[in-house]
């Protein structure tokens, strides 16, 4: 049986043993986090756990978590009705809500002339690029940084932020709008009131149970230095790369990137034709963001920066985690420079 290798982790990353374990365990508990008896308590315990996990490692103590279906919807919680900007580098799930007039520079750097009335993402989830927050910005969409990079939500200066557990080791389907103290928002799912009047429904208490637990973890691995390690494989796939590709194009490179992310454009071969002949041959990554995979169009955070269409149509971005090896990178380096040389053969 062939063995494929994941490289695809900004899209989703793998769940962690940790929130396994923890959504197990809260699967056997009966009660609705809402309801006074003892099984309502029991299980309106473990959710407070959880969000006093993800606010302990997202240094968000004293500040509101909200529960939400991810960071979408946090987004859209946080957004709606707003009349907020930001930049055509951000995701949908933000740009929707919001003009996306700001200016973005070669180098992938957002420049906000109101920050009480902007959304800035902390890192790109095509590119890794990390962004300088300016003081007393509105929201802050931290779903790629959170758990890869030093973050702490009180000092970084905003009054709202984003997050997803899937993008660390969580499950799927939950994430949070953190608020700071204070703070309010009109909710846009009304009902019963839970999560503090701001988002009702009856709350995913297994979801947020992996998600505190997925949280807990990755605090740990940042402060143990693992991602650290995770950098110095992506540098070395990039150096892979370089001395197989005349002047290749790695998108931030030189800038300050999240340890994890290489984007890579060759000029010519379709990014989406790569990931096809990468997928065949056993290997999982993108040609940008998951929510834009699959659509025949050029990537427009690469246009938003400056890019052409056509190179920005052929990008490759390789995304990795703490549990893929230098051997597995070297073995995607070894396939794909052997496909680049096909192309480029039947290219010439």
């Amino acid at each position: 049986m062939r063995t494929r290798t994941y490289l695809d982790w900004n899209a989703t990353a793998p769940l962690c043993e940790a929130a396994r374990e923890a959504m197990i365990a809260a699967m056997d508990l009966v009660g609705n986090p809402s309801s006074v008896h003892g099984e309502g308590r029991a299980a309106k315990g473990l959710m407070e756990r959880a969000r006093a996990q993800v606010a302990e490692a997202f240094g968000a103590q004293g500040a509101d978590i909200v529960f939400t279906s991810g960071a979408t919807e946090a987004a859209a919680l946080a957004l709606s009705g707003k009349g907020m900007h930001c930049a055509a580098v951000e995701h949908e799930a933000v740009s929707s809500w919001c003009a996306a007039d700001l200016a973005v520079d070669r180098a992938g750097h957002v420049s906000v002339s109101d920050p009480a009335q902007s959304a800035v993402q902390i890192a790109n989830s095509e590119t890794g690029i990390v962004q300088t927050l300016p003081e007393g910005l509105a929201v802050c969409d931290a779903t790629q940084g959170f758990g890869k990079i030093p973050l702490a939500f009180n000092w970084m200066g905003c009054d709202m932020a984003l997050l997803s557990a899937h993008k660390l080791g969580g499950p799927k389907g939950i994430g949070a709008l953190v608020l700071k103290q204070g703070l309010d928002v009109e909710a846009t799912i009304k009902g019963g009131g839970q999560e503090m009047g701001r988002r009702s429904g009856t709350e995913n208490l297994i979801g947020i149970a992996g998600f505190g637990a997925a949280a807990e973890r990755a605090a740990k691995q940042l402060a143990d230095g693992v991602w650290e390690e995770v950098a110095e494989k992506r540098d070395h796939l990039e150096a892979l790369l370089a001395n197989g590709v005349q002047d290749p194009i790695f998108v931030g490179k030189g800038e300050t990137r999240l340890p994890n992310t290489m984007s890579l454009i060759t000029p010519g071969w379709k990014g989406e034709t790569q990931v096809m002949q990468m997928d065949l041959a056993g290997f999982a990554v993108s040609a940008g963001s998951a929510c834009s995979s699959g659509k025949v169009r050029a990537s427009k955070v690469l246009t938003a920066m400056g890019y052409s269409d056509e190179d920005a149509a052929c990008a490759l971005r390789v995304s990795i985690g703490p549990e893929v090896t230098k051997e597995e990178l070297e073995r995607f380096a070894t396939a794909w420079l052997s496909a680049f040389g096909r192309w480029r053969t039947r290219a010439a």
